[in-house]
């Protein structure tokens, strides 16, 4: 089986990124984007989901999070759709339940090569840490539309924002895990009907 791993670079006048993506990992991360929940997130991305993550990234931070958080997504994104290839064999779809303490989070993907994004959730401040939660939908959009994938988020219960955040990323991890996950009975087959996910 080729080794499911893409490299992915962008350079804009607001932000410089570039990413690594192992689909078939240990669960490393690697890198730093200047936003240190981000990165908190990331990591929780690839210690949960068993990818090997590296991102690094140079952004405007100097007026606000916004640019990198979007360009780390898109390039992300496209390293796990390069990585995937023509995405043969894979379970395709994926979802998980995750706790954090007394917050829950529900996570449903689908990677079906056509984008949407879906978030249900609602946080109490304005910021964690160096990151606004309202990047976080627009974090969840930007990976799905260059993952090319369904990715629906639903915060079911919580009151630390940190807690509903973390518990986000752990299940949109475990989902992926299971949506990249090689189906043997497939047979290297696509899992649709029309015969394409990147068409």
């Amino acid at each position: 089986m080729a080794e499911r791993r893409a490299s992915v670079a962008r350079t804009t006048s607001e932000t410089k990124v570039d990413a690594t993506v192992a689909i078939d990992g240990n669960g490393d991360f690697g890198g730093a984007t200047g936003v240190g929940f981000l990165d908190h997130m990331l990591a929780q991305l690839a210690r949960h989901g068993l990818f090997d993550i590296e991102v690094n990234a140079v952004g405007d931070l100097h007026i606000d999070a916004h640019h990198t958080a979007e360009d780390v997504a898109i390039v992300l994104g496209r390293a796990f759709s390069d990585a995937l290839g023509d995405r043969q064999g894979i379970q395709r779809m994926g979802d998980a339940t995750v706790p954090m303490d007394e917050a829950l989070a529900h996570v449903a993907v689908d990677l079906a090569g056509r984008d949407y994004a879906a978030f249900d959730g609602e946080f109490k401040q304005d910021r964690i840490g160096d990151l606004e939660t309202s990047l976080l939908p627009h974090i969840v959009g930007s990976l799905a539309r260059h993952m090319g994938a369904a990715i629906h988020v639903r915060v079911l219960a919580g009151d630390d924002d940190h807690h509903k955040a973390e518990a986000i990323f752990k299940a949109l991890a475990r989902a992926l895990d299971q949506a990249t996950s090689l189906d043997p009975r497939r047979a290297g087959a696509v899992p649709s009907t029309k015969g394409t996910l990147t068409d």
